[in-house]
């Protein structure tokens, strides 16, 4: 072996082996630094924990027609609903009684 191929031969190895040592101590800090701050983290959200993530807004999709005749009948409908459910079925019930015995009594004078 010739003084160039072998100057070569150990330059590339001395070479090789100092990237590969480097490449790994970069690495090894690179790995610790991310667990120092997710030790870091875990340790300040004990101390202070974050504030809770604000609600999620609600998407807002413009209704076509048919849903705003869906909306419209269902309004009606829940509006009629409540008035026969808060409705006094017994004044009612008295009223018409009432009407109807005046009427008889109208009925009986004039014969």
């Amino acid at each position: 072996m010739g003084f160039t191929t072998g100057f070569l031969g150990g330059f590339t190895l001395t070479a090789s082996v100092l990237y590969l040592t480097i490449s790994l101590h970069t690495r090894n800090r690179i790995t610790q630094a991310a667990l120092l701050r997710q030790q870091q983290n875990v340790l300040k959200n004990v101390v202070e924990p974050e504030p809770p993530a604000p609600e999620p807004v609600a998407r807002v999709v413009p209704a076509g027609l048919a849903e705003m005749a869906k909306d419209k009948w269902n309004r009606a409908l829940e509006t009629s609903l409540k008035g026969v459910y808060e409705t006094d079925w017994r004044r009612v019930r008295e009223n018409a009684e009432d009407r109807m015995g005046a009427v008889v009594h109208k009925i009986k004078e004039q014969k």
